[in-house]
């Protein structure tokens, strides 16, 4: 039922119920005054009391994986802000310091693929969170069906995009990417995830 159907039905109720009618059109609310909030008006939040609160929501990891575009080697990074975001059509998202290095290199591919790293792969994701080592040494990967980025051997499951659209969130990006290809890694679904919080991972 639409939202015109709904409404008629909503009106069929009320006079059935008896509800009174209105003489006269109904005037609208006055619009309530709107402003930003100044600076000064904001009350501070520590950034050290704001890791450790949002510590306790218990996250999964994944590696955030590109193809080379045009330097040679492919690009990842560890990431934890990563959500499923739409269903129709098919988004994901995930979050990104403005200032990594490794996030130009994905926006210049224009493609990513996720890889939900399992339980087991905690020392991957280290290596992953590293900044400037060779991230993909003695690490075994393949190629994503649709973006050819590097799908991490033992992951979990693994999500192949094209970037769809970027947003600023302060002093993070917004990135949110459009699925071509998914699966789960050769595990099947029994594979454990593996989760982080209050600054290490569940064991």
């Amino acid at each position: 039922m639409g939202h015109a159907g709904m409404a008629a039905a909503a009106v069929r109720y009320l006079r059935s119920a008896g509800a009174p009618t209105v003489a006269g059109p109904v005037e609208a609310l006055p619009r309530p005054d709107l402003r930003a909030v100044g600076d000064d008006e904001r009350a501070p939040v520590d950034p050290a009391e704001f890791r450790r609160v949002l510590g306790h929501f218990a996250t999964g990891v994944t590696v955030v994986t590109a193809p080379a575009a045009g330097d040679g080697d492919p690009a990842g990074f560890a990431c934890q802000s990563f959500a499923s975001l739409s269903l129709d059509p098919p988004l994901i998202c995930f979050m990104v310091g403005r200032t990594s290095a490794t996030w130009p290199r994905i926006a210049r591919a224009g493609v990513f693929c996720v890889n939900v790293l399992g339980a087991h792969q905690g020392d991957l994701c280290r290596g992953f969170a590293v900044s400037g080592a060779d991230k993909f040494a003695g690490v075994a990967h393949d190629a994503a069906p649709v973006s050819g980025s590097p799908r991490l051997a033992g992951a979990a499951a693994w999500i192949d995009c094209t970037v769809h659209a970027v947003h600023t969130g302060g002093d993070h990006l917004i990135v949110v990417g459009r699925v071509h290809a998914l699966g789960t890694g050769g595990g099947g679904d029994g594979v454990p995830p593996l989760l982080f919080h209050k600054g290490r991972f569940l064991t």
